[in-house]
Protein backbone atom coordinates (compact mmCIF):
# COMPACT_ATOMS: atom_id res chain seq x y z
CA UNK A 1 0.00 0.00 0.00
CA UNK A 2 1.15 3.43 -1.20
CA UNK A 3 1.25 5.61 2.02
CA UNK A 4 2.66 9.28 2.37
CA UNK A 5 4.46 11.10 4.96
CA UNK A 6 2.84 14.30 6.56
CA UNK A 7 6.33 16.42 5.42
CA UNK A 8 6.55 14.34 1.70
CA UNK A 9 2.61 14.74 0.94
CA UNK A 10 2.48 18.48 2.12
CA UNK A 11 5.06 19.54 -0.57
CA UNK A 12 4.03 17.04 -3.34
CA UNK A 13 0.32 16.90 -2.53
CA UNK A 14 -0.92 13.85 -4.44
CA UNK A 15 -3.64 16.54 -5.81
CA UNK A 16 -3.15 15.81 -9.52
CA UNK A 17 -5.79 14.22 -12.26
CA UNK A 18 -4.50 11.64 -14.59
CA UNK A 19 -1.12 10.98 -14.90
CA UNK A 20 0.87 9.08 -17.09
CA UNK A 21 3.66 5.89 -16.60
CA UNK A 22 6.66 6.64 -17.96
CA UNK A 23 7.67 2.74 -18.07
CA UNK A 24 4.44 1.98 -20.26
CA UNK A 25 3.46 3.93 -23.56
CA UNK A 26 -0.18 3.56 -23.21
CA UNK A 27 -1.85 4.56 -20.05
CA UNK A 28 -3.25 1.87 -17.48
CA UNK A 29 -5.86 1.27 -15.65
CA UNK A 30 -5.98 -0.66 -12.46
CA UNK A 31 -8.71 -2.82 -11.68
CA UNK A 32 -11.07 -2.36 -8.39
CA UNK A 33 -14.76 -3.65 -8.73
CA UNK A 34 -15.51 -3.50 -5.39
CA UNK A 35 -19.28 -2.16 -5.81
CA UNK A 36 -20.40 -2.28 -9.13
CA UNK A 37 -22.26 -5.00 -10.78
CA UNK A 38 -20.58 -4.42 -14.54
CA UNK A 39 -18.10 -2.57 -15.86
CA UNK A 40 -17.80 0.17 -18.85
CA UNK A 41 -15.17 2.28 -19.79
CA UNK A 42 -13.66 5.67 -21.16
CA UNK A 43 -10.41 6.62 -22.57
CA UNK A 44 -8.23 8.07 -19.47
CA UNK A 45 -7.40 11.33 -19.67
CA UNK A 46 -3.10 11.83 -20.10
CA UNK A 47 -0.88 14.26 -18.12
CA UNK A 48 2.67 15.27 -18.46
CA UNK A 49 3.32 14.15 -14.81
CA UNK A 50 5.49 10.99 -13.98
CA UNK A 51 5.46 9.56 -10.47
CA UNK A 52 4.45 5.99 -11.31
CA UNK A 53 2.92 5.31 -7.67
CA UNK A 54 0.90 8.25 -8.24
CA UNK A 55 -0.54 7.19 -11.08
CA UNK A 56 -1.59 3.86 -10.20
CA UNK A 57 -3.51 5.67 -7.84
CA UNK A 58 -4.80 8.01 -10.59
CA UNK A 59 -6.17 4.88 -12.62
CA UNK A 60 -7.64 3.48 -9.95
CA UNK A 61 -9.74 6.63 -8.79
CA UNK A 62 -10.49 7.15 -12.54
CA UNK A 63 -12.02 3.64 -13.36
CA UNK A 64 -13.65 3.74 -9.93
CA UNK A 65 -15.98 6.50 -11.53
CA UNK A 66 -16.48 4.90 -14.61
CA UNK A 67 -17.76 1.69 -12.25
CA UNK A 68 -19.63 4.30 -10.29
CA UNK A 69 -21.56 6.04 -13.31
CA UNK A 70 -22.07 2.15 -15.03
CA UNK A 71 -23.58 1.36 -12.11
CA UNK A 72 -26.18 3.92 -12.09
CA UNK A 73 -26.98 3.25 -15.37
CA UNK A 74 -27.69 -0.08 -13.93
CA UNK A 75 -29.67 0.87 -11.20
CA UNK A 76 -33.49 -0.53 -12.55
CA UNK A 77 -32.35 -3.68 -12.79
CA UNK A 78 -33.82 -5.89 -9.71
CA UNK A 79 -30.49 -7.59 -9.66
CA UNK A 80 -29.03 -4.48 -8.48
CA UNK A 81 -31.43 -3.69 -5.92
CA UNK A 82 -31.14 -7.33 -4.28
CA UNK A 83 -27.66 -7.18 -3.70
CA UNK A 84 -27.87 -4.13 -2.01
CA UNK A 85 -30.81 -5.03 0.27
CA UNK A 86 -28.99 -8.48 1.06
CA UNK A 87 -25.86 -6.33 2.56
CA UNK A 88 -28.36 -3.97 4.19
CA UNK A 89 -29.81 -6.48 5.67
CA UNK A 90 -26.82 -8.93 6.40
CA UNK A 91 -25.18 -5.46 8.14
CA UNK A 92 -27.91 -4.61 10.06
CA UNK A 93 -28.23 -8.36 11.55
CA UNK A 94 -24.52 -8.45 12.05
CA UNK A 95 -24.89 -5.49 14.42
CA UNK A 96 -26.98 -2.77 15.89
CA UNK A 97 -29.86 -1.37 13.17
CA UNK A 98 -29.03 1.84 13.93
CA UNK A 99 -26.62 3.29 10.99
CA UNK A 100 -25.15 5.62 13.57
CA UNK A 101 -23.70 3.01 15.27
CA UNK A 102 -22.88 0.23 12.89
CA UNK A 103 -20.43 1.45 10.07
CA UNK A 104 -21.22 -1.26 7.78
CA UNK A 105 -24.98 -0.79 7.91
CA UNK A 106 -23.79 2.69 7.30
CA UNK A 107 -21.99 1.92 4.13
CA UNK A 108 -24.41 0.05 2.97
CA UNK A 109 -27.29 2.58 3.02
CA UNK A 110 -24.81 5.01 1.60
CA UNK A 111 -24.36 2.97 -1.55
CA UNK A 112 -27.86 1.90 -1.73
CA UNK A 113 -28.63 5.87 -2.04
CA UNK A 114 -26.17 6.53 -4.60
CA UNK A 115 -27.72 3.87 -6.66
CA UNK A 116 -31.52 5.42 -6.27
CA UNK A 117 -33.06 2.85 -3.79
CA UNK A 118 -35.69 4.29 -2.21
CA UNK A 119 -36.11 4.56 1.36
CA UNK A 120 -38.92 2.38 1.94
CA UNK A 121 -36.88 -0.55 0.14
CA UNK A 122 -33.63 0.48 2.63
CA UNK A 123 -36.10 0.76 5.58
CA UNK A 124 -37.80 -3.12 4.65
CA UNK A 125 -34.30 -4.38 4.28
CA UNK A 126 -33.31 -3.72 7.60
CA UNK A 127 -36.59 -4.45 9.30
CA UNK A 128 -35.83 -7.59 7.94
CA UNK A 129 -32.48 -7.82 9.85
CA UNK A 130 -34.90 -7.16 13.14
CA UNK A 131 -38.18 -9.82 12.24
CA UNK A 132 -37.92 -13.47 11.89
CA UNK A 133 -38.81 -13.56 8.06
CA UNK A 134 -35.29 -12.37 7.01
CA UNK A 135 -32.84 -14.98 5.18
CA UNK A 136 -30.31 -15.93 6.64
CA UNK A 137 -27.12 -15.51 4.83
CA UNK A 138 -23.31 -16.96 4.93
CA UNK A 139 -20.54 -14.20 3.85
CA UNK A 140 -17.85 -15.87 2.12
CA UNK A 141 -14.47 -14.98 0.33
CA UNK A 142 -13.51 -16.83 -2.65
CA UNK A 143 -9.60 -16.21 -3.88
CA UNK A 144 -8.24 -17.72 -6.86
CA UNK A 145 -6.11 -16.58 -10.00
CA UNK A 146 -7.38 -15.72 -13.22
CA UNK A 147 -5.90 -15.40 -16.91
CA UNK A 148 -2.61 -14.56 -16.69
CA UNK A 149 -1.89 -15.38 -13.02
CA UNK A 150 -4.08 -12.39 -12.19
CA UNK A 151 -4.71 -12.16 -8.16
CA UNK A 152 -9.10 -12.11 -7.89
CA UNK A 153 -10.87 -11.92 -4.86
CA UNK A 154 -14.83 -12.40 -4.81
CA UNK A 155 -17.33 -11.68 -1.98
CA UNK A 156 -20.30 -13.50 -1.84
CA UNK A 157 -23.19 -13.47 0.60
CA UNK A 158 -25.57 -16.38 0.43
CA UNK A 159 -27.62 -19.34 1.41
CA UNK A 160 -26.16 -22.48 0.09
CA UNK A 161 -22.74 -22.38 0.10
CA UNK A 162 -22.31 -25.76 -2.76
CA UNK A 163 -24.31 -23.26 -5.49
CA UNK A 164 -21.98 -20.61 -5.08
CA UNK A 165 -18.85 -22.10 -4.64
CA UNK A 166 -19.68 -24.73 -7.47
CA UNK A 167 -20.56 -21.86 -9.79
CA UNK A 168 -17.80 -19.28 -9.16
CA UNK A 169 -15.01 -21.89 -9.44
CA UNK A 170 -16.82 -22.94 -13.09
CA UNK A 171 -16.12 -19.39 -13.47
CA UNK A 172 -12.30 -19.60 -13.31
CA UNK A 173 -12.08 -22.44 -14.98
CA UNK A 174 -13.81 -21.61 -17.94
CA UNK A 175 -12.15 -18.58 -18.17
CA UNK A 176 -8.32 -20.63 -18.00
CA UNK A 177 -7.78 -19.87 -14.04
CA UNK A 178 -8.35 -21.35 -11.10
CA UNK A 179 -10.29 -20.83 -7.54
CA UNK A 180 -7.78 -21.53 -4.27
CA UNK A 181 -7.87 -21.86 -0.96
CA UNK A 182 -8.07 -18.88 1.43
CA UNK A 183 -5.47 -16.56 1.71
CA UNK A 184 -4.03 -17.90 -1.30
CA UNK A 185 -4.12 -14.08 -2.95
CA UNK A 186 -5.33 -12.02 -0.36
CA UNK A 187 -1.94 -11.47 1.52
CA UNK A 188 -1.35 -9.33 -1.98
CA UNK A 189 -3.91 -6.74 -1.11
CA UNK A 190 -4.47 -4.80 2.38
CA UNK A 191 -7.43 -4.16 3.78
CA UNK A 192 -8.81 -0.95 3.85
CA UNK A 193 -11.53 1.58 4.28
CA UNK A 194 -11.99 3.80 1.39
CA UNK A 195 -14.05 7.11 2.04
CA UNK A 196 -15.15 8.66 -1.30
CA UNK A 197 -16.15 12.46 -2.46
CA UNK A 198 -16.89 14.66 -5.49
CA UNK A 199 -14.02 16.70 -6.96
CA UNK A 200 -16.74 19.69 -6.45
CA UNK A 201 -16.87 18.90 -2.44
CA UNK A 202 -13.77 20.56 -1.94
CA UNK A 203 -10.36 21.49 -3.34
CA UNK A 204 -7.47 19.14 -3.54
CA UNK A 205 -5.54 20.90 -1.06
CA UNK A 206 -8.28 21.23 1.41
CA UNK A 207 -9.30 17.55 1.18
CA UNK A 208 -5.45 16.97 1.56
CA UNK A 209 -5.40 18.63 4.68
CA UNK A 210 -8.52 17.32 6.27
CA UNK A 211 -7.13 13.88 5.54
CA UNK A 212 -4.14 14.56 7.35
CA UNK A 213 -5.57 15.83 9.71
CA UNK A 214 -8.42 12.80 10.12
CA UNK A 215 -5.86 10.18 10.49
CA UNK A 216 -6.07 8.97 6.91
CA UNK A 217 -3.85 6.75 5.53
CA UNK A 218 -3.48 7.74 1.51
CA UNK A 219 -5.23 10.45 -0.63
CA UNK A 220 -6.05 10.32 -4.26
CA UNK A 221 -7.33 13.15 -6.12
CA UNK A 222 -8.47 14.06 -9.57
CA UNK A 223 -11.46 15.18 -11.35
CA UNK A 224 -13.64 12.05 -11.11
CA UNK A 225 -12.94 12.98 -7.08
CA UNK A 226 -11.26 12.30 -4.22
CA UNK A 227 -10.52 8.70 -2.35
CA UNK A 228 -9.20 9.29 1.15
CA UNK A 229 -7.96 5.94 2.36
CA UNK A 230 -7.29 4.42 6.12
CA UNK A 231 -6.85 1.66 8.08
CA UNK A 232 -9.19 -1.10 9.69
CA UNK A 233 -8.88 0.21 13.00
CA UNK A 234 -8.98 4.49 12.08
CA UNK A 235 -11.64 4.15 8.90
CA UNK A 236 -14.61 4.92 11.31
CA UNK A 237 -13.14 7.88 13.08
CA UNK A 238 -11.50 9.01 9.73
CA UNK A 239 -15.15 8.87 8.10
CA UNK A 240 -17.12 10.44 10.99
CA UNK A 241 -14.46 13.68 10.79
CA UNK A 242 -14.90 13.66 6.92
CA UNK A 243 -18.28 13.64 7.40
CA UNK A 244 -18.15 16.36 10.14
CA UNK A 245 -15.99 18.42 7.53
CA UNK A 246 -17.79 17.67 4.12
CA UNK A 247 -20.97 16.00 4.57
CA UNK A 248 -21.96 12.66 3.66
CA UNK A 249 -19.79 10.59 1.42
CA UNK A 250 -20.39 9.05 -1.77
CA UNK A 251 -18.99 6.24 -0.49
CA UNK A 252 -17.41 5.01 2.84
CA UNK A 253 -16.75 1.02 3.15
CA UNK A 254 -13.89 -1.45 3.37
CA UNK A 255 -12.31 -2.81 0.25
CA UNK A 256 -9.21 -4.66 -0.59
CA UNK A 257 -6.47 -2.69 -2.38
CA UNK A 258 -3.64 -4.41 -4.44
CA UNK A 259 -0.64 -3.57 -3.37
CA UNK A 260 1.17 -3.62 -6.54
CA UNK A 261 -0.37 -4.34 -9.61
CA UNK A 262 -0.16 -7.11 -13.01
CA UNK A 263 0.30 -5.46 -16.36
CA UNK A 264 -1.26 -7.36 -18.89
CA UNK A 265 -1.86 -7.44 -22.79
CA UNK A 266 -5.19 -7.15 -24.26
CA UNK A 267 -5.61 -10.75 -25.08
CA UNK A 268 -5.35 -11.42 -21.27
CA UNK A 269 -7.09 -8.41 -20.24
CA UNK A 270 -10.23 -9.24 -22.11
CA UNK A 271 -10.31 -12.47 -20.50
CA UNK A 272 -9.89 -10.83 -17.35
CA UNK A 273 -12.76 -8.51 -17.69
CA UNK A 274 -15.05 -10.95 -18.84
CA UNK A 275 -14.54 -13.15 -15.84
CA UNK A 276 -14.73 -10.33 -13.77
CA UNK A 277 -18.09 -9.47 -15.66
CA UNK A 278 -19.20 -13.35 -15.14
CA UNK A 279 -18.86 -13.00 -11.45
CA UNK A 280 -20.67 -9.83 -10.64
CA UNK A 281 -23.80 -10.85 -12.50
CA UNK A 282 -24.13 -14.06 -10.36
CA UNK A 283 -26.50 -12.99 -7.45
CA UNK A 284 -24.45 -14.10 -4.66
CA UNK A 285 -21.58 -11.87 -5.50
CA UNK A 286 -21.15 -8.83 -3.97
CA UNK A 287 -17.69 -7.47 -4.71
CA UNK A 288 -15.05 -8.16 -6.59
CA UNK A 289 -11.38 -7.33 -6.77
CA UNK A 290 -8.43 -7.64 -8.67
CA UNK A 291 -4.91 -6.77 -9.64
CA UNK A 292 -3.99 -5.65 -12.81
CA UNK A 293 -3.80 -3.42 -15.39
CA UNK A 294 -4.45 -2.89 -18.74
CA UNK A 295 -4.51 -0.58 -22.32
CA UNK A 296 -6.51 2.44 -22.66
CA UNK A 297 -7.43 1.03 -25.95
CA UNK A 298 -9.52 -1.74 -23.95
CA UNK A 299 -10.65 -0.50 -21.86
CA UNK A 300 -12.54 1.57 -24.36
CA UNK A 301 -12.47 -1.49 -26.93
CA UNK A 302 -15.07 -3.29 -24.01
CA UNK A 303 -16.98 -0.28 -22.82
CA UNK A 304 -18.10 0.38 -26.09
Amino acid sequence: MVSWRREVMVNKCLTDGQLALPLYRKFPQIFDFADATAYNAAPPIPSSRTNPERNRMAGHSQFKNIMHRKGRQDAQKSKLFSKLAREITVAAKLGQPDPAMNARLRAAIISARQENMSKDSIERAVKKAIGSEGENYDEIRYEGYGPGGVAVIVEALTDNRNRAASDIRSYFTKSGGNLGETGSVSFMFDRTGIIEYDAKVASDDAMLEAAIDAGADDVSSSENGHEVYASQETFRDVAKALEAKFGEARKAALTWKPQNTVPVDDETGEKLLKLIDLLNEHDDVQNVYANFEVSDALVAKMGG
